[in-house]
């Protein structure tokens, strides 16, 4: 029961990250954007921790995350394009990842050879959301710095997606040696039954 309760605690922390969202779009103070950001990312590394080092890593878990955290992600670059800070080229480039990872992920769900391989976040998927954060951060403090990190995130992005999807290729190869392989002495060379000798 105390499992289940920490659980329940871990995933609200989570979706603490969609009030965040909506509050970004009603707050038009830069500072108070920035501290949502701010809290926003100390989330997100809080439910990650206490998930790995208190054993509490489930398969739901991993799905609430990801999705919390791109919620606001994308909600705050968004308004902050219909605000103005930033252009519209600017806005793609920052979710390429996220465009990739949607699509890959759809991909994975519709392909049935795919949807027994597991989704897990990849070392450059990390980094390209911790730049994220620091480019939204600059959009709302500190506009010069934007174009650097927009473009070092394009590069890490399409590296990232390359990355995801190999990952996925590879999570696949291993799926397949790990399924069951028919034994030749009860199946013939297609997989069929061999005639038994009772009639």
């Amino acid at each position: 029961m105390r499992r289940q309760a920490s659980l329940v605690l871990l995933n609200i922390l989570s979706l603490s990250r969609l009030p965040m969202a909506v509050a970004f779009i009603v707050e038009s103070d830069a500072k108070v954007r920035a501290a949502l950001v701010v809290l926003a990312a100390f989330s997100d590394f809080l439910d990650g921790w206490i998930a790995r080092h208190k054993g509490l890593a489930t398969r739901l878990g991993a799905l609430i995350d990801p999705v919390a955290d791109r919620a606001f992600m994308v909600t705050a670059i968004l308004v902050c394009y219909l605000d103005g800070l930033i252009a519209l080229p600017e806005v793609l480039l920052l979710l390429v990842r996220d465009i990739g990872t949607a699509v890959g992920f759809i991909v994975t769900r519709l392909v049935p050879k795919l949807r027994r391989v597991e989704l897990k976040a990849r070392m450059l998927g990390k980094v390209v959301t911790s730049l994220q954060l620091v480019t939204l951060l600059c959009v709302l403090l500190f506009p010069p710095a934007v174009r650097p990190l927009v473009a070092l995130i394009a590069v890490l992005s399409l590296a990232s997606v390359v990355d995801y999807t190999r990952a996925v290729l590879r999570s696949r190869r291993r799926a397949r040696r790990a399924s069951p392989v028919p034994r030749s002495d009860e199946h013939g060379p297609r997989g069929t039954p061999l005639p038994t000798a009772r009639k």
